[in-house]
């Protein structure tokens, strides 16, 4: 063999090696299989804007999150991908959770919320706090050390989260945070955004976020789909009401009152319900400042005033006038219609984000009486006394 065909050869010897060490780096980089999926499949949610589904053949979820209040705002990827799948494909951007997860830490109720509606406590193994928890079940299981409670926000015990040793923390990233000290323990974290939600039913379909997580995905779509046939339901029924009263919300605080705007979670509750928030055209999704002379000058003849506190006793028209003796110059407080609820004795926090129907039935029951059975029991909210 002469020299240019041992050299002939050892060139493309090389090449071949170089090309197979390539493809060898390639499958371990990408977690390339196979039976790599060949087509997505997106779920279809009917009322949340804040994360979509695609579902690819071989049971891989890949989540996209984002606020449903921001359309250019940040976006984060987590592929779902299930614990017997050895090898595995993914996009680059999309961070990987296998699933389902054993445990998880909650950083808000709505949150803890979903877990409970669906019935999956032994997946949490921690919550910020127990202040206005009713659940006797999470109670219990915080005294017995099997929820830990890591601190509130800005103030979070990094060896309790350790302790607590969860495969995600469900945060909520446009609050106060404190989440820098935690990135440190290597925990992912998962935005749960149900919050920025702007429809009621929007704010429950979380709960098929939460059981994507946890492997409940068929139990969170039957749970979801009875409260739209009772919300919807509902709806209807007041629809054909003939009067349609107006209603304001909120309190004095600070010298201005915090009211929430027309496009808001709240105005659409109170449309459904079949009433006239006094702010529907404000254009607003957050909570907006409003001096009380403008505020009265919109709500003075409003029918019904929607009031949700904390407040600590017994909360009367005299308390309502006690803290600003302005409150009585409203219509709703010399005519008694003060739609209430105290957040220190119903399990608002807990249950409501994933009872929308019920908020309704409640507020239907208020607004207009003759729709309900005459010995239907409110949840949440009443007329106060």
């Amino acid at each position: 063999m002469n020299n240019y065909m041992k050299s002939f050869i050892k060139t493309l010897g090389l090449c071949l090696l170089a090309c197979f060490l390539c493809c060898c780096k390639g499958n371990k980089t990408n977690h390339q299989e196979n039976n790599s999926p060949l087509s997505v499949i997106n779920s279809q949610l009917k009322y949340a804007q804040g994360f979509k589904v695609q579902n690819l053949d071989n049971g891989i979820r890949l989540i996209d999150i984002q606020d449903p209040q921001a359309e250019e705002s940040t976006a984060w990827h987590f592929a779902l991908v299930p614990k017997e799948l050895k090898s595995f494909d993914v996009p680059q951007e999309y961070a990987v959770v296998r699933t389902p997860i054993d445990k998880a830490i909650c950083m808000t109720m709505l949150q803890l919320a979903d877990f409970i509606a669906l019935e999956a406590l032994d997946h949490v193994s921690g919550i910020t706090s127990t202040k206005n928890l009713f659940n006797e079940d999470v109670l219990q299981r915080v005294k017995d050390n099997k929820i830990f409670t890591i601190g509130s926000e800005g103030d979070f015990d990094a060896e309790v989260i350790m302790a607590a040793n969860p495969d995600v923390i469900f945060i909520s990233p446009f609050k106060r945070g404190g989440y820098e000290a935690i990135k440190q323990t290597g925990i992912t974290l998962v935005p749960h955004l149900g919050y920025k939600e702007l429809h009621p039913l929007g704010q429950a379909e979380w709960l098929k976020f939460i059981g994507l997580f946890i492997g409940q995905d068929e139990q969170a779509n039957t749970l979801f789909d009875g409260i739209c046939e009772r919300y919807d339901h509902i709806k209807e029924m007041a629809s054909k009401a003939e009067h349609r009263p107006t209603v304001l919300s909120g309190e004095m605080h600070g010298g201005n009152w915090y009211a929430v705007g027309g496009k808001s979670f709240l105005a659409q509750i109170f449309a459904d319900a079949g009433a006239d928030y006094v702010l529907k055209d404000d254009p607003n999704s957050g909570g907006v400042n409003i001096e009380f002379e403008k505020l009265y000058a919109m709500a003075a003849n409003a029918d019904y005033w929607r009031i949700l506190n904390s407040f600590p006793g017994e909360f009367s028209y005299d308390a309502l006038k006690a803290s600003e003796p302005r409150n009585e110059l409203f219509k709703s407080f010399k005519e008694h219609k003060v739609v209430y609820c105290n957040m220190k004795r119903s399990p608002y926090y807990e249950k409501a984000p994933v009872e929308p129907d019920v908020l309704l039935s409640d507020l239907v029951f208020v607004f207009h009486p003759e729709v309900l059975p005459a010995d239907y029991q409110p949840t949440y909210y009443i007329l106060l006394p």
